[in-house]
């Protein structure tokens, strides 16, 4: 735990007045001068706001007190417990207190037998629920799952009738329906739990958590009572959907933990998210209703996974038709009332609080405390780490229970003095007055004993001299006097120095437990090596014999051996620095370099030995060793070979490149010329062909035409009535008739 003792005294009555550490334990101030009446250590203080006594039985009018106390107040140094004798916290159950019980029922068709045992048990559990408290209630809600595929068909005829096709009642599918808020009304209940019918969904994890929720959030619609114990009795036969399902039918807003009731009906089961298993578990704790799971035999393992993450819950196991639920709500009620498990809200930062039962099996102290008795004590302590700025409150109190204790937490962090009122005391030179063990200088003078006249200067300019990087005074090692670093001194015996005590020479790096390996000195937090000898902890002597490479040279050049090993610079690998796997090739790189030197050409071409001085020596050759050469291409698209070899050093190569270049052939111009006038001419012709052809192919068409039509011509056969035969025929004599 952090102590805070702080000595009023600010000077050992010797001649050398040594300034003292202000805070530290009683032992040491005293031993360091300090007078025991001028050391402040203020105490944890506790007080009561309210501290009513516990019921012994549930009154009609007043509301029973099962927790005492009801609300402190507590002060605490940092660091440091609250606990003693006074801080225990009373919990005693009152005899008769009220119970609500709301009945939550899987109404998938797997659960028509159970549905028909519940409608004849209402009058056992009726008197089970009477067998622990005269001032019971009872309520009824139901759940299938939502009515979305893949949940459920949404067949319209299937929404409406989603049950087996020889099922006479049934009624359609829904999501979540409560059904009738709490009552004392036995036959108001069965009336209504005789009027339910089953209904169906398509796969077997059901809509539970929507259901759970629901009846958690929408408290004046179920009507949960302000002072009772409030259950909820879960009975189904099928695992649960849980936050993510929803995505599989497009529902993608998460739920937000609010009643959506219309009807009776879960307004937003198709829109909203199913419940995480945390949502679920955080609204059962802060509206304390405690769970039973009632579920068949092949589930029981599931709902008890469940159960670990949601406090007080319990479990049991249904007969086939269920109609062993009134014993299993007995049994469940009785270990849910016989252990008490307190805990707390959500704490302010950097507070914790732990839990000591002090029931007859004992308990070790932990973040929850847990008894197996009706009537228990707990030790509570509570820890503030840091101090508060302000007064923060929190809730105590058991699960399932509505009585809280509310508790008011503040810490000790300011000096609480009552110095007698003394100007111009001799402690602070005569300048000043002391302030809770410190001087409190009159205007002009500065200084733990105001020995700094400052004149006209301003009194943050002189501390910002003692300030390095605008950090803390002396960086914490000395006090500022005057502008000027007075160092303080090590447990060791040295003292811190430098302009701002930056400086100490305890604390270098060790190498077998020895302060620079031993072979060295430490000089403001560093390890001056003696010769011979080097690295931070002066843990190696010097040596390169592992650094040099067959050449002969330290690292390739491309680092430093330290500790005879070799450390490269970025990028190169060690043991000798001689590659590069994350550098470019030289083959891309050197490209334009290898042209200059080779062939005179490429941008580098005029200033050669200054632009490409990395390669310091190459060879023009017939032929190039074997092995896959670079090749680039210069400005005239040729393709330059050549091979290169990095030597010592960072940027320093040796290449051999190839005489002959590999050029691309120019093109035949007078074929190219040739061509295109025969590709022309060609086209040409054939394009007149193709015009040609139209023309003939149309004049066909036409002439073809014109035949038709002179088919289908007739001529008339009758004479001309103004045509006369010839009256004289001449034969000519030369004519022979061939």
């Amino acid at each position: 735990s952090l102590k805070i003792w702080i000595c009023l005294l600010l000077f050992l009555t010797s001649k050398t007045a040594s300034v003292i550490t202000r805070c530290d334990t009683w032992a040491q101030l005293v031993e360091r001068g300090c007078m025991e009446g001028d050391i402040i250590s203020p105490e944890n203080t506790f007080s009561f706001s309210k501290n009513i006594a516990l019921s012994n039985t549930a009154l009609d009018k007043e509301e029973p007190i099962q927790l005492r106390p009801q609300e402190v107040n507590l002060k605490l140094k940092p660091g440091e417990g609250s606990q003693n004798g006074h801080h225990v916290l009373d919990f005693q159950r009152v005899e008769g207190y009220p119970v609500d019980l709301y009945y939550l029922m899987d109404l998938s068709y797997s659960m028509e037998d159970d549905l028909r045992s519940i409608k004849t048990l209402g009058n056992e559990l009726f008197n089970a629920l009477q067998g622990i408290t005269k001032k019971g209630q009872i309520g009824f809600g139901s759940f299938v799952d939502k009515t979305v595929l893949p949940f459920t068909n949404t067949n319209p005829e299937k929404l409406n009738k989603p049950c087996a096709e020889t099922e006479k009642y049934c009624q359609p599918a829904f999501g979540y329906r409560h059904v009738l808020s709490m009552t004392e009304n036995k036959a108001e209940f069965e009336s209504e739990v005789n009027k339910q019918r089953i209904s169906g969904n398509l796969d077997s994890p059901e809509g539970t958590l929507d259901a759970i929720m629901q009846a958690a959030v929408c408290g004046d619609r179920i009507g949960w009572r302000n002072s009772s114990t409030r259950l909820i009795v879960l009975t189904t036969d099928d695992g649960f959907h849980m936050a993510g399902d929803g995505k599989l039918a497009g529902i993608l807003e998460p739920n937000d933990e609010r009643c959506y009731m219309d009807n009776n009906l879960y307004s937003k089961s198709n829109e909203m998210d199913y419940p995480s298993v945390g949502q679920v578990a955080n609204q059962l704790e802060k509206n304390n209703i405690q769970p039973i799971f009632a579920v068949t035999k092949n589930m029981e393992q599931v709902y008890r996974e469940l159960s670990k993450m949601i406090p007080k819950s319990e479990v049991g196991v249904l007969s086939a038709d269920s109609h062993n639920v009134v014993e299993l709500i007995k049994n469940a009620y009785n270990r849910l009332s016989s252990k008490v498990t307190v805990t707390h809200d959500a704490l302010p930062d950097n507070v914790r609080v732990t839990y000591t039962p002090l029931c007859p099996e004992g308990g070790t102290s932990r973040d929850k405390g847990v008894c197996n008795n009706v009537g228990v004590s707990f030790n509570v302590t509570v820890t503030a780490d840091e101090c508060m700025d302000s007064v923060m409150s929190f809730l105590i109190g058991p699960l399932g229970m509505k009585d809280k204790l509310k508790v008011n937490l503040s810490t000790h962090c300011k000096c609480e003095c009552n110095d007698i009122v003394m100007v111009d005391h001799q402690n602070c030179n005569g300048k000043g007055r002391v302030n809770c063990g410190m001087c409190s200088c009159n205007a002009g003078f500065v200084g733990q004993m105001c020995e700094c006249s400052i004149g006209e200067k301003d009194e943050s300019s002189l501390r910002a001299a003692c300030r390095k990087d605008n950090g803390t005074d002396c960086e914490g090692r000395g006090d500022c006097v005057c502008g000027i670093c007075q160092c303080y001194t090590l447990p060791g015996g040295s003292t811190y120095y430098g302009t701002h005590c930056e400086c100490e020479n305890e604390s270098c790096e060790k190498f077998q437990n020895k302060l620079c390996g031993g072979n060295g000195k430490c000089r403001c937090k560093n390890c001056e090596c003696n010769p011979g000898y080097e690295g931070t902890a002066c843990q190696c002597k010097k040596s390169d014999e592992q650094c040099r490479t067959l050449s002969g040279s330290v690292c390739s050049g491309r680092g430093t051996c330290q500790c005879n090993q070799c450390k490269c610079i970025e990028g190169y690998q060690r043991p000798y620095c001689l590659t590069c796997p994350a550098c470019h090739s030289p083959c891309i790189t050197k490209g334009k370099c290898i042209e200059c030197w080779g062939f005179q050409t490429g941008p580098f071409s005029k200033n050669c030995s200054q632009a490409c001085a990395s390669i310091n020596k190459f060879k023009m050759v017939e032929m190039l060793p074997p092995g896959k050469p670079c090749d680039v291409r210069d400005v005239e698209n040729c393709r330059v070979f050549f091979t290169i070899e990095q030597l010592d050093g960072e940027d320093n190569y040796t290449a051999q490149i190839l005489k002959t270049r590999e050029c691309p052939k120019l093109p035949n111009i007078y074929a190219i010329i040739g061509g295109s006038i025969i590709g022309v001419t060609v086209i040409g012709i054939l394009i007149l062909l193709l015009i040609k052809g139209l023309f003939y192919m149309k004049d066909l068409k036409e002439y073809r035409k014109f035949m038709s039509d002179a088919q289908k011509t007739r001529w008339s056969e009758n004479k001309n009535p103004i045509f006369q035969e010839a009256t004289t025929t001449v034969a000519n004599p030369t004519f022979t008739g061939e």
